[in-house]
């Protein structure tokens, strides 16, 4: 095997646990969906196995930018 092949496995086997924690603590069955629930999904996904040695990665709070307007560039159509 290719040193990118195990790479790439490596890193497809840490997500895959990630994501098994994410399911283990009911993450995916919340009725509520929120910025701050997607964060924590994501997070938690990243940290892959190090859930299991106590990381417990949670998002509070997360500030989305606004979309801008073309009138505030002086882009009028």
């Amino acid at each position: 095997m290719r040193i990118g092949g195990l790479a790439g496995t490596i890193v497809l086997l840490w997500l895959l646990i990630g994501v098994f924690a994410a399911w283990q603590r009911d993450y995916f069955h919340g009725s509520q969906t929120s910025c701050a629930n997607a964060g924590t999904i994501a997070v938690t996904t990243l940290a892959g196995p190090l859930n299991y040695f106590g990381l417990n990665p949670v998002v509070s709070d997360c500030h989305l930018p606004q979309p801008s307007s073309l009138g505030a560039v002086g882009l009028i159509v």
